[in-house]
C-alpha cells in the first residue's frame, strides 16, 4: 500500500513513529494537522513529505469557506506557508505546495469548487508520478550496482520515505527484481534510528539479505573491504551537486572516498534546487534535544544535558561518484548534468499535465 494517500476527504498515512512495533494508519482532516504530521515525523522522507504537502493544499481547498476565487487563493497561500514551515530542509515540500498553488492561480475557472477539484486531481497525479519516478530511478541506479555487491545504506529511503517503492532503497529493490545477489549493511542512523526501525523492517519484509550495524561500524567495514558501494537519498541537492541528507551522511562519503568506494546519491529531480548554487546555502533543520537524550521514552543521558541536534549534513559534490535521478545517472560536472535532468523531468510533467486536460 502507499505511504500517504487521500481517502474520505482526509490525508491518510502510515504513522512511521510507531514502526516497527505497530502498523497504524493515521488520518488528518485539517491543514494544521497535516503540517504537524510532517513536523513530528509521522511522515518523513523528502518525496513522501512532498506528496503530503500536495494533499495538504488539496485539503485546504476542500475545507475553505471562500466564496470567491481571490479569497480561496488567499486561503491557499496561508496553507502553503503553514505547510512549508513544517520542515525547512526538504525542498520537495515547498516544490509540491508551489506546484499546487501555481495550478490554482492558473486555473481559468473562477468557481471555487472547480479549483478545489483541480487541486485534488493534481495532488493525486503528483503521488502517482512519484511512484513512476521512483521505479525509473531505481532501475537507473541498479545499472551501477554489480551483482553480489555489499551495499552500505544510511537512514531510510524505501517505500516509507516516498509514496511507494523508494529512492536509494528503490535501487536495492530494483536489484532484487533483476535477480542480483546483493547484501545491505544498514546504518542504525542515530538519533531517530530510521535505519534500525524502518529500513531493517522494509528489507526484512522484502527478504533481502541485510545486517544492521551501529553507525560507527561503517568505517571499519569500508576499510576492511566489506563494502562495494555506498548509497543514500537526499532532502535537497544544490545546483552544483552538494547534497543535504540525514546527519552522518557526510562522514560516510568522506571515508568511502578514502577507501576508493563509489558513492551514489539517489534523488528525484524534484529534490534538486537549482536556485541554490551550493550546499552551504541549504537550511539545516535543528531538532529537539529529547531526540538525542532519549531513545523512545527512556533517558540515556542526564535530563539536563545540553544538546546540539542538526537533522542533516551536507556532502560536497566532490565526494559523489554520481547522482541517480529518474532521468538517468548524473555525473560531474553536476551543474550541467543536473540542469539537463531537471529540464527533461519538467518537460515530462508538463506533457503529462497537458494530457490530463479535458
Amino acid at each position: 500500500m502507499r505511504t500517504v494517500f487521500w481517502e474520505d476527504n482526509k490525508v491518510k498515512m502510515i504513522d512511521q513513529r510507531l514502526l516497527p512495533g505497530e502498523f497504524v494508519i493515521a488520518e488528518f482532516g485539517a491543514v494544521h494537522e497535516v503540517a504537524r504530521s510532517i513536523r513530528d515525523m509521522a511522515v518523513r522522507g523528502a518525496p513522501a513529505i512532498g506528496a503530503t504537502g500536495a494533499y495538504g493544499m488539496a485539503l485546504a481547498a476542500q475545507q475553505s469557506q471562500a466564496t470567491t476565487r481571490d479569497d480561496l487563493l488567499a486561503d491557499l497561500r496561508r496553507a502553503k506557508a503553514t505547510l512549508d514551515a513544517a520542515r525547512p530542509t526538504a525542498v520537495n515540500l515547498s516544490w509540491a505546495t508551489t506546484r499546487l498553488l501555481a495550478l490554482a492561480e492558473a486555473t481559468p475557472s473562477r468557481e471555487v469548487t472547480d479549483i478545489a477539484h483541480a487541486l485534488l486531481t493534481e495532488a493525486e497525479a503528483l503521488a502517482d508520478e512519484d511512484v513512476a519516478i521512483n521505479r525509473r530511478m531505481g532501475f537507473n541506479g541498479a545499472a551501477v550496482i554489480p551483482d553480489g555487491a555489499h551495499i552500505l545504506h544510511h537512514c531510510n529511503t524505501g517505500a516509507l520515505a516516498t509514496v511507494d517503492f523508494g529512492t536509494a532503497l528503490g535501487v536495492v529493490f530494483a536489484c532484487q527484481e533483476q535477480g542480483k545477489k546483493i547484501h545491505v549493511w544498514v546504518d542504525e542512523t542515530r538519533p531517530r534510528l530510521q535505519g534500525a526501525r524502518l529500513t531493517a523492517w522494509e528489507l526484512m519484509r522484502a527478504e533481502i539479505p541485510m545486517h544492521l550495524i551501529a553507525d560507527n561500524a561503517a568505517g571499519h567495514l569500508m576499510r576492511t573491504g566489506q563494502v562495494d558501494v555506498v548509497i543514500f537519498g537526499a532532502d535537497r541537492v544544490a545546483a552544483n551537486g552538494d547534497a543535504a541528507n540525514k546527519i552522518g551522511t557526510y562522514k560516510l562519503a568522506v571515508v568511502a572516498k578514502e577507501n576508493g568506494i563509489p558513492v551514489y546519491c539517489v534523488a528525484p529531480t524534484s529534490t534538486v534546487d537549482m536556485e541554490l548554487a551550493h550546499g552551504d546555502l541549504i537550511p539545516i533543520e535543528e531538532r529537539g534535544a529529547e531526540e538525542v537524550r532519549q531513545v523512545g521514552d527512556e533517558l540515556i543521558a542526564p535530563a539536563d544535558t545540553p544538546v546540539y541536534n542538526p537533522a542533516f549534513d551536507v556532502t560536497p559534490h566532490r565526494y559523489l561518484t554520481g547522482i541517480v535521478t529518474e532521468e538517468g545517472v548524473c555525473y560531474p560536472p553536476f551543474t550541467e548534468s543536473l540542469r539537463r535532468a531537471k529540464v527533461a523531468a519538467e518537460a515530462r510533467i508538463e506533457t503529462a499535465r497537458q494530457a490530463r486536460q479535458p
